[in-house]
């Protein structure tokens, strides 16, 4: 097997669905990002490009970006779907392919419009066609698990968990003024600023709240009937692209003076309980650490994608000594989760804790519905 360098990556503005972005696809995000990174690096000759995407309009809106990035008609480009963990599952594929010798430098990561998700409509000839809400076969979701159908799975999903481990909503919105915290003073300290690529006059990230408190957190209602979820622990709907390059060994031989960032040191794709998707993100790190014979303990920053606070609950648990390895600089109850970019979000915010820590290892993990998750480790060099 070969070794596979992150040589870099970049990202959008993380923004609030209906908001800077709504108008903006989902290709165009990625394809402006995709055009800073290769100027950025000095990129010429690419051997593929794999990029996630969730709600978009479909087909494969991965070879469009390319194209509309300017990409060489030459360059193969393809789609994954696996809705949250789609980024992170792009990346991990790409790493597959330079690990078997299949190039020697991919582009990976993901984009993903909320706001311009399209609202879809089963055949009539499909039984699900009259169980949608208003019972004419439109809907915006995805069905994710054989017996259950609705736009709010993920939202029942996660109150599940809630309340299978008991959790309380202190503990849940803990984690909520955590996340804006540490992503306010990220934003104050400047460490993404060389990482954001400005997107139509946007060159911030608009879902970070200076002033998040429990005073406030205890105004918001419940998402669902008798549940602790609240658009408080529950990350935002957003727009954003985020993509990184990955390097093989030859390549950087090739090309002395570019310095990777880190190495993948392995992946690990995994299924969990369905019912309960936000158990996705530990349990397929626990098994990358077991496979790679390391422990929380072993790493620097460790970075899980926040789609619900019971995720950062979880973790605290089993962690507790080990918080504030954990979600460094903010998460996705704060930034917000773009579903499809996600795991290039992950990807450049683990690697910029790395750095900012001087750490050597690192995790990243990011649950997907259907009780999917998608995990990577990282070591500096």
């Amino acid at each position: 097997m070969n070794n596979v360098y992150v040589l870099g990556g970049m990202r959008s503005p993380i923004v609030t669905q209906k908001n800077k972005f709504k108008h903006i696809s989902a290709e165009r995000l990625g394809a402006e990002v995709v055009k800073a990174l290769c100027e950025k690096h000095s990129i010429q000759d690419i051997d593929g490009i794999i990029g996630g995407n969730a709600v978009g309009t479909g087909g494969n809106i991965t070879r469009l970006m390319a194209l509309q990035a300017g990409i060489s008609d030459k360059v193969p480009a393809f789609t994954i779907d696996m809705q949250c963990a789609s980024g992170a599952a792009a990346i991990a594929t790409a790493y597959s392919q330079l690990a078997v010798g299949n190039g020697d430098l991919y582009l990976c990561g993901g984009m993903e419009s909320a706001s311009l998700q399209p609202q879809r409509i089963y055949s009539i000839n499909d039984s699900r066609y009259s169980q949608t809400a208003n019972k004419d076969g439109r809907y915006m979701t995805a069905q994710f698990v054989p017996d259950e159908l609705g736009e709010d799975v993920m939202l029942r999903g996660a109150d599940r968990t809630i309340k299978a481990e008991n959790i309380t909503r202190e503990e849940l919105d803990f984690w909520c003024i955590r996340s804006h915290k540490k992503a306010v003073e990220c934003a104050g300290s400047h460490i993404l600023d060389d990482v954001i690529v400005p997107v139509a006059g946007q060159s911030r990230d608009d879902g970070l709240r200076p002033k998040m408190s429990r005073k406030l957190l205890d105004r918001l209602p419940a998402l669902l009937p008798n549940s602790l979820l609240t658009a408080g622990n529950t990350c935002l709907i957003n727009d954003g692209a985020a993509f990184v390059v990955l390097v093989s060994e030859k390549w950087l031989e090739e090309h002395p003076h570019h310095i990777p960032l880190g190495k993948i040191e392995g992946v690990c794709m995994a299924g969990s309980n369905p019912m309960e998707s936000p158990r996705g993100a530990m349990n397929t790190a626990d098994i990358l650490l077991a496979r790679n014979e390391l422990n929380y303990s072993d790493m620097a920053a460790i970075e899980f994608n926040e789609a619900f606070a019971v995720i950062d609950v979880l973790f605290q648990r089993k962690h507790p000594k080990l918080i504030d390895r954990y979600n460094q600089l903010g998460g996705a109850l704060a930034y917000g989760h773009p579903y499809g970019a996600s795991g290039g979000i992950l990807m450049i915010h683990l690697l910029k804790a790395l750095d900012n820590k001087r750490g050597s290892w690192g995790i990243m993990s990011i649950a997907g519905a259907g009780g999917m998750g998608q995990s990577i480790l990282i070591k500096k060099v």
